[in-house]
């Protein structure tokens, strides 16, 4: 089944630019273009995609407000079934951790590849997360050390990793790391269908909407560090 796109950047040419490569990859549609962040809503609202490429900085309304409207962080029901993936000009942008609070799958930069970046978009339309490898465990620890009461917050109590055994904290551990299923699964031997059980039940304890959430968490009770 194709994946369904939504491309919102306030600059024309960029829009183009994304919805040509997306549009003439095989397994992708481009459902809508938006040059603002209202416009992103309205046609996510409408269209329901399966991942938005979302610009930040954009009139009318920036791509975190639109962000937050469109996962649910903002108040409002979330658009079911829609992921959103930040595209950023700068590797360490101070608006990359109000996306990732907002709800965001996660974050690219705008000179990515256009393989890395359709391999992106799939990863987020089927539920996962990703960062841009370049920034990912610094970006996560220092987000992970700022107070919030925003996405990725771990759950109230002494031990917020008191439910998960110890199989999933070392699945947790790798997926901090950045490790994928696989990378995981030949890590610990054992199959790719046993970790996605791990994955999925840590998502479940945690309270975790993607891998980003899980990560974020995993600093944050001490579990991975910043190295």
């Amino acid at each position: 089944m194709s994946v369904r796109v939504l491309v919102a950047d306030d600059q024309a040419l960029v829009r183009a630019g994304l919805s040509g490569i997306v549009t003439a990859a095989p397994g992708f549609t481009v459902v809508g273009e938006a040059g603002t962040g209202s416009a992103a809503v309205d046609l996510a609202r409408r269209e329901r995609p399966d991942v938005v490429l979302m610009d930040i900085r954009m009139p009318d309304m920036d791509g975190l407000e639109a962000t937050r409207l469109i996962t649910g962080a903002g108040g409002p029901p979330a658009v079911p079934g829609v992921r959103v993936l930040i595209l950023t000009t700068f590797d360490l942008d101070e608006y990359v951790y109000d996306a990732l609070r907002g709800g965001a799958s996660g974050f690219l930069l705008k000179d990515t590849p256009p393989a890395e970046l359709l391999t992106a978009i799939r990863v987020v339309a089927a539920g996962d997360a990703l960062i841009a490898p370049s920034v990912t465990r610094r970006l996560i620890a220092e987000f992970a050390a700022r107070p919030t009461t925003g996405a990725g917050r771990p759950p109230h109590g002494p031990d917020p990793l008191g439910a998960v055994t110890a199989r999933e904290r070392e699945v947790l551990t790798l997926i901090a790391e950045g490790c994928t299923n696989v990378e995981i699964a030949r890590r610990l031997h054992i199959t790719e269908g046993t970790t996605k059980t791990h994955v999925g039940h840590l998502l479940s304890k945690l309270g975790a909407r993607d891998r980003v959430q899980l990560v974020i968490i995993a600093y944050r009770s001490g579990l991975a560090r910043a190295h």
